[in-house]
């Protein structure tokens, strides 16, 4: 796929509604022809595709020199498209989401219609619902799992703010979003939970 630049810098606080929503609709164009971009999320910031799209998957992998065995997660808008992507959703998930006071990743018995190196080994697979404005945004005009793993190479730290990604990452992925750039706020990371089919639950990450 044909690299896609877009303008750097902040948006001003007028045009940040109309800039959000160009930023979302490019976004999701290059999501939806198989492109991966840099995108904002409710923590980090995140190398990010259609995850129902095996190939792009794989180029995500790629880009991030990460083992396919290491599963990524998904990110949805709402608890009802996380029952898309999984075969038993509890029904204390959608309580475990609405009363998160931080962002919550749910890794579920057994993901389906996903790209199979989304789950794990045993069939799992990790969703977060985010909250964050664009990324959310996007997962609404997408109607599509999106990927969310953070943009580093693997072993090397996360970035929380735009200035920590490597030039590297930068290159390698198909559009960079520029909304979100001159944010500088670090967010938490999230929360992990493993959720069984039967309500039983376990934390990996506080």
């Amino acid at each position: 796929m044909e690299k896609v630049s877009a303008s750097h810098g902040g948006v001003s606080s007028a045009g940040q509604s109309s800039a959000l929503t160009s930023e979302v609709a490019r976004a999701a164009e290059i999501v939806k022809r198989g492109g991966v971009i840099l995108y904002p999320t409710d923590t980090v910031w995140g190398i990010g595709c259609d995850g129902s799209n095996p190939e792009a998957v794989a180029k995500v992998f790629k880009i991030k020199r990460r083992a396919d065995n290491k599963a990524m997660i998904i990110l949805t808008a709402s608890a009802d498209d996380v029952e898309c992507y999984v075969e038993s959703m509890p029904d204390v998930a959608r309580d475990l989401i609405e009363y998160s006071d931080k962002p919550l990743t749910i890794v579920y018995d057994k993901g389906v219609r996903l790209a199979p190196a989304l789950t794990g080994q045993d069939g799992s697979v990790g969703i977060r619902v985010t909250r964050e404005e664009f990324s959310a945004a996007l997962c609404r005009r997408l109607r599509r799992p999106l990927v969310s793993t953070s943009a580093n190479i693997s072993g090397t730290p996360a970035p929380a703010i735009f200035v920590e990604i490597s030039p590297e990452i930068l290159e390698a992925v198909d559009y960079v979003v520029d909304y979100r750039r001159d944010d500088v706020r670090r967010a938490q990371p999230s929360t992990v939970m493993r959720l069984s089919s039967d309500g039983q639950f376990k934390i990996l990450r506080p």
